[in-house]
C-alpha cells in the first residue's frame, strides 16, 4: 500500500544543519529497505497560484487556496506492508524532521 507523510510547519526550508542530517539518514532508511517512491520540500503557499479552469472559467488567483498558519512544508511517499507499518515510519519521519506529519493512505 501507498502512503503520504506530509510535513507539517509554519514556514518552508526552516530545518537546521542536524534535522537536514537526520533527515538524509531517515531516506537512506527508506531508500535501503526499498520503501521511499519520492519525497520533496515544498515552498511557502505565498508561492502558490489556483487556478480553476472548470468549464473554461479561467481563474487564476495568486497565493494559496486557504490562509492558514500551519501547512505542509515538505513530503515522502512511501509504500508499507500495512497501516501499523506504515504509522511507525510516520513516527520515525515526525522524529527525523522534528516536525508534526499527517499520515494518509493513497488510492491505488
Amino acid at each position: 500500500m501507498k502512503y503520504m507523510i506530509c510535513v507539517i510547519d509554519t514556514a518552508s526550508g526552516t530545518g537546521n544543519s542536524q534535522e537536514m542530517a537526520a533527515i538524509d539518514e531517515f531516506n537512506e532508511s527508506l531508500i535501503d529497505s526499498g520503501q521511499l517512491l519520492m519525497a520533496e520540500g515544498i515552498q511557502s503557499p505565498d508561492k502558490s497560484i489556483v487556478i480553476d479552469n472548470r468549464a473554461n472559467a479561467g481563474v487564476i488567483t495568486q497565493g494559496p487556496l486557504h490562509q492558514t498558519t500551519e501547512y505542509v512544508s515538505g513530503f515522502w511517499v512511501i509504500t508499507a506492508s500495512s497501516d501499523s507499518e506504515a504509522e511507525e515510519i510516520a513516527v520515525n519521519a515526525s522524529k527525523a524532521c522534528n516536525r508534526k506529519v499527517e499520515l494518509r493512505p493513497l488510492f491505488g
